[in-house]
């Protein structure tokens, strides 16, 4: 049986040969001072159980005005009170319905949703007014790509895949959508959607020649796909084929003349082809279509511009761009072409065209990709899916996922579980060299015998011994990734709100963290015989936008240690009902993990079923695990558990 005990937390421990493994601190002072419960912005007169003792103000969202198609996924709405500077935020119902309690004043109210450009609404509410009911349209985001689109002629089952793959590309879960999309497509090769899913992961993996080949079969089968031919042409814009780009994107025009983002790619081919006046036009057709929205026209508008010779023009048009874009990845290539732009206006620079080493229009609309391709995106590589336009209630996020995690440190003392684990060598691309799998009973427990300084426990029934695990490797500790937002751990971290995303249609906040600098590292620690080196850590997390539970937290390592080059791991929770005592538990529910160790590469993947109450004395402080078992091959998970083998999903 193996234990990780004391004063480490084993997180995602490696043991190889009895020699290497992982020892995780998990000790800090208590800093609350920093992170007070600071909820200004919360409203107590906010609406609760469906009625306000006054005035109400409610919103349905709808996503077709017309059609009265209310919106298909979570929204999150902040109602601002001007006179008493106070904000609420609220998510909607299933029915789209946003509600909240009101005095007479002025508010503004901003409804966001991914995927749609945020609104923004002024509203007066006057002495005469009590039940306010409002419809809101949400206007779809041109620049994202729509992934939700299903095609009725496949079967039951491959239309599950296909809404499964869609999910797990909007969450750059690439390896999930392949493998969902490739079971698709033997049952349906001719499918439009699947064609367009598959040429859309190809695209985010960089394999741009796959890319063209299923966008192309995509485009044959629908022809008055838009987004279909728009993708298509991003593709051949990238290969350098810009005639054959020209041709599709002008195609895509035709198709709808008002999808400003085929404009801008047109423009694009033309720039290339060194047709200037066309290129020109069509990027003022993406302006004008796309306004505030199309801003990164401005970048092929001002190079045409300056290569019909309006050089102060041009100038103009890419400064404008720096200014409302300063975020932007192609902000240094722009600096450099606006440099070489106004050297050659000096006379000092040769004359002609004056190019960058970068196409500047996939540059700011694409994200980089890193060149591995056996593990998943790196964090800082590929975002997922987010509408920046809503600001953050950062400190009420920060505050109340602290909360959770304390709730889930109290939850993890009291269950028991069947643990599965599925172990992989892989090969240089990522494809399975063998494939192996345990199960275990498993308990775990968290005690803070010191304020500040969590001390984290964990059994496993190995039956026989570390010789016999897949490649002599143990993991463990992995479940308490969610502990670095725990208001005694979160101080050592730099964490910032990237904005409102979503997992599994319900609205999340993306939150980012990674090592701070200029604090000790106390979460990870690798050692290598007598030698131990610590590991700095980042990461995202996704928090739940009404309940501030993290749903899903993916890390990696910021820097390689000795033997140990890559480590990312990907942990996903949830609730667990209990029958029997009526209650409900956040608990993690698997976490997949990537590793490259002494040059091999690994994956690995732990999930959990079967979940079990223990037994606590009333007299004993809740959450205390009684009778813990001790470290001895073959021990049961605990005095007072039922055995997992038999106990239903669960249920005690």
């Amino acid at each position: 049986m193996t234990r990780s005990k004391g004063r480490y937390l084993s997180h995602s421990s490696l043991l190889l040969g009895g020699i290497l493994f992982f020892q995780f601190f998990l000790a800090s002072p208590a800093a609350h001072g920093q992170y007070g419960n600071n909820q200004q912005g919360l409203r107590a007169n906010d609406v609760q159980m469906g009625y306000c003792d006054f005035r109400s103000l409610e919103f349905t969202v709808f996503s077709d005005a017309k059609a009265k198609a209310r919106l298909d996924r979570q929204s999150v709405a902040r109602l601002y009170d001007k006179g008493r500077k106070l904000e609420n935020w609220k998510t909607s119902t299933e029915d789209s319905v946003l509600s909240f309690c009101v005095d007479v004043g002025d508010y503004d109210l901003d409804i966001s949703a991914v995927g749609y450009l945020t609104e923004h609404r002024e509203v007066r509410v006057d002495a005469t007014l009590y039940n306010i009911k409002v419809q809101i349209v949400l206007q779809k985001d041109p620049t994202a790509v729509d992934l939700n689109a299903s095609d009725s002629d496949l079967p039951p089952n491959t239309r599950r895949d296909v809404k499964s793959a869609a999910s797990a590309l909007k969450n750059s879960n690439f390896k999930e959508a392949q493998k969902r999309l490739e079971r698709a497509y033997r049952v349906a090769p001719s499918s439009s959607q699947i064609n367009f899913l598959l040429g859309y992961l190809c695209l985010m993996q960089k394999d741009f020649e796959k890319s063209e080949s299923y966008l192309t079969r995509a485009a044959l089968v629908d022809p008055r796909g838009v987004q279909t031919l728009t993708m298509l042409g991003r593709v051949q814009l990238q290969r350098e084929h810009y005639g054959d780009a020209r041709k599709t994107l002008e195609q895509a025009v035709e198709a709808n003349s008002g999808y400003w983002v085929a404009h801008n790619l047109l423009a694009d081919a033309y720039l290339h082809l060194k047709e200037y006046d066309k290129a020109r036009q069509q990027a003022q057709f993406a302006l004008d279509e796309g306004k505030g929205a199309a801003s990164v026209a401005q970048l092929i508008l001002g190079q045409a511009l300056a290569d019909l010779g309006q050089t102060q023009e041009g100038l103009q048009t890419l400064k404008r761009f720096l200014e409302t874009n300063p975020n932007n990845p192609a902000v240094p290539q722009v600096k450099d072409l606006i440099a070489e732009i106004e050297k050659r206006a000096s006379g000092q620079g040769a004359a002609g065209e004056v190019r960058t080493a970068t196409d500047l229009a996939l540059a700011a609309s694409v994200p980089s990709l890193p060149p591995s391709a056996w593990g998943p995106p790196g964090v800082d590589d590929v975002k997922p899916l987010a509408n920046v336009d809503v600001p953050c209630p950062y400190n009420q996020v920060i505050d109340m996922s602290g909360q959770r995690v304390k709730e889930l440190v109290d939850s993890i003392t009291q269950f028991a579980a069947t643990e599965e684990m599925v172990h992989e060598q892989l090969d240089p691309v990522g494809k399975p060299i063998t494939k192996e799998t345990r199960k275990f009973n498993y308990v775990a427990s968290i005690t803070e015998a010191t304020p500040g300084l969590l001390a984290v426990d964990e059994y496993r029934d190995l039956r026989y011994g570390i010789s016999d695990l897949p490649d002599r490797i143990v993991t463990s500790g992995f479940m308490s990734l969610a502990l670095i937002f725990h208001p005694d751990m979160r101080e050592n971290f730099q964490i910032t709100c990237e904005g409102l995303g979503e997992w599994h249609g319900q609205a999340t906040w993306l939150m980012y963290f990674r090592q701070r600098k200029d604090k000790p590292n106390r979460f990870a620690e690798f050692t290598v015989g007598s030698d131990s080196y610590p590991i700095n850590m980042k990461g995202r997390a996704w928090i739940t936008a009404d309940t501030f539970q993290i749903v899903r937290i993916e890390s990696e390592l910021m820097d390689r240690v000795p033997l140990l080059a890559v480590q990312h791991q990907i942990a996903e929770y949830g609730p667990v009902h209990f029958q029997r005592k009526n209650i409900d538990l956040w608990l993690p529910q698997s976490v997949d993990l990537y590793f490259e160790l002494n040059r091999r590469r690994y994956y690995r993947r732990h999930s959990f079923d079967h979940f079990m109450l223990f037994a606590i004395d009333s007299q004993e402080k809740p959450g205390t695990i009684k009778d813990a078992p001790q470290s001895s091959p073959g021990q049961p998970p605990a005095p007072g558990s039922t055995d997992a083998s038999k106990a239903p999903s669960g249920d005690l």
